[in-house]
């Protein structure tokens, strides 16, 4: 299947702009999310045999592989997303405020590389708007794996104000999510990444963190676990910081990486401005995985994300201490079953990183 899709498919759907293509997979994808007969039917023909599910943030992952935020960014297809291997899925990045995104063009495919350059700038709804989406589709109800739901700060709020514009979505979405990321790495919002300094990262998470007990007392439940998810240009020292803030502030995990701003080997020629996926990708996200495994002696749990693009890449973020993976580019470059495939690979040894 994935052959098929690489040499008949793909290359059809590469000759569309490419957000075009995105848009067209979203319609086809958010039908599909209604016909929940046929997505039970592929979901057993996906879901690879004798696999044991992941148990983690007190919650139940059939697969350990997911979808990453950014492919549905208005929660339009997520009830399609078992039907192709995956475990869980992360909608968004939502923000506060309904945003257009930069202008287009905004994404860049690379073939010879299997990479992609975004700029998209948190284009989305909004989370009034999403999570009358999330309701409409029954996410209050019952999900059929766990939904994340990745937040991010509007464009048009300062970053002394980053705090209240983060909460106001927190307390839009919280009834829909089984965890929350909170994205303070994306490339594509100008100074975002600032957020992810001693200035301003400690208050924001301390925020998000006091209203999730508060919410959990006031249901009489536990807390909504919260995650971190960091970019893969930050040092070492830089990473040592965070995991500080994120032990003091007892964040439940954190997702390694976000897209980057690096141009490697014969990309360093490519003229666009965004974060970089794909291939290239990999070995960074790779070392930055091992890094926080072994900074953090393995207790504090990490999704690996970033290159993905065989199923033996997401074997060995697993092998360098990730609980989780997700895919993203690996999806678009491998076809539709590519998550299974993941899926299936990881199954055999599922046990050994539980």
């Amino acid at each position: 299947m994935g052959t098929f899709y690489e040499k008949a498919i793909r290359p059809i759907l590469f000759t569309q702009d490419a957000e075009d293509a995105h848009r067209h997979t979203a319609f086809m994808l958010s039908v599909l999310s209604r016909a929940s007969i046929v997505c039970s039917l592929l979901e057993k023909f996906s879901t690879p045999a004798r696999t044991k599910p992941v148990e983690l943030f007190g919650l139940r992952f059939p697969t350990a592989v997911g979808m990453a935020a950014g492919m549905d960014k208005n929660a339009e297809f997520w009830r399609a997303a078992p039907a192709f291997g995956f475990g869980h899925v992360e909608i968004g990045t939502v923000t506060a405020h309904k945003q257009p995104g930069n202008p287009q063009p905004r994404i860049f495919r690379y073939p010879p590389q299997e990479a992609i350059i975004n700029r998209m700038g948190f284009n989305n709804n909004g989370c009034e708007a999403i999570a009358a989406a999330l309701r409409k589709s029954g996410a209050h109800k019952k999900r059929p794996i766990p939904l994340g739901i990745n937040i991010g700060k509007s464009r048009i709020t300062p970053l002394d104000q980053a705090v209240e514009d983060y909460l106001a979505s927190f307390h839009a979405l919280a009834d829909y999510a089984d965890y929350l990321t909170v994205n303070v790495s994306s490339p594509n919002t100008p100074d975002l990444r600032k957020l992810q300094g001693d200035a301003y990262l400690p208050e924001l998470l301390g925020a998000l963190k006091e209203a999730s007990v508060k919410r959990a007392k006031k249901l009489g439940t536990k807390p909504l676990p919260l995650l971190l998810k960091i970019a893969p240009d930050l040092g070492f020292q830089e990473i040592d910081a965070i995991l500080g803030h994120i032990y003091d502030l007892q964040f439940d995990g954190i997702i390694a990486t976000n897209t980057t701003l690096a141009r490697p080997g014969a990309l360093s020629s490519a003229n666009e401005a965004g974060g970089l996926s794909g291939k290239p990708l990999f070995s960074r996200s790779l070392e930055i995985v091992n890094y926080i495994s072994r900074a953090t002696d393995g207790k504090l749990p990490i999704i690996g994300v970033g290159g993905i693009m065989q199923p033996d890449c997401a074997t060995r973020m697993m092998d360098a201490g990730a609980s989780l993976v997700q895919v993203y580019t690996g999806w678009i470059y491998r076809g539709p079953f590519f998550p299974a495939q993941v899926a299936a690979a990881l199954a055999p040894r599922q046990r050994e990183w539980i």
